[in-house]
């Protein structure tokens, strides 16, 4: 069996769109996954699936999620050691990058073509600069990037499907969930 850690977009953010981590749970359970476990109430899941194929394992939860809810959930899934190595670069960028405001990973569904890094990688400016590193968007935001927008560099809107999380929770659930994996 492998760790996997799953990721839910967009869930809990209004009367809508409620899905409790209860429910989530008991939903992965539905699908054949084990060991499942959920973190805080926005879409963090951990479990345990014979399945090898990341996309398979996507498109399951996806239409569970659509299935028990009566909306798409789009999920972004991890293995335990690809994400320690997403939370070893988080921890690096960091460490390179002390005094920022902000730290946002934003956790892809798919890995963006060269030239798709190098668009969202130029949206630099004095608010901050995104650093692209496999399937994962770092947003390091400066003191003052607030203004008022969701998305201070604009960059959002080219990574395709993807959810984010703050740095301390990335580091959060690697050391929770991927222990075995962290160096």
């Amino acid at each position: 069996m492998a760790t996997y850690l799953a990721f839910l977009r967009a869930i809990n953010l209004g009367a809508k769109r409620v899905f409790p981590k209860d429910d989530i749970r008991r939903v992965v359970e539905s699908v054949g996954f084990e060991e499942v476990v959920t973190h805080i109430n926005t879409g963090n899941v951990r479990f345990e699936s014979r399945m090898r194929s990341r996309e398979r394992i996507e498109r399951t939860l996806e239409t569970a999620f659509a299935a028990d809810r009566g909306f798409e959930v789009p999920t972004i899934v991890y293995g335990a050691k690809e994400f320690a190595a997403l939370a070893a670069e988080t921890r690096q960028l960091d460490e390179e990058n002390p005094g920022l405001a902000r730290h946002y990973v934003y956790l892809l569904k798919d890995e963006l073509t060269t030239s798709q890094v190098a668009d969202v990688e130029a949206r630099a400016s004095d608010k901050g600069r995104m650093v692209v590193r496999g399937r994962a968007a770092h947003a390091l935001l400066e003191p003052g990037y607030q203004d008022g927008t969701v998305d201070p560099l604009g960059a959002a809107s080219r990574l395709g499907a993807a959810t984010n999380r703050n740095a301390s929770v990335v580091l959060a659930l690697a050391e929770k969930w991927c222990s075995a994996w962290m160096r």
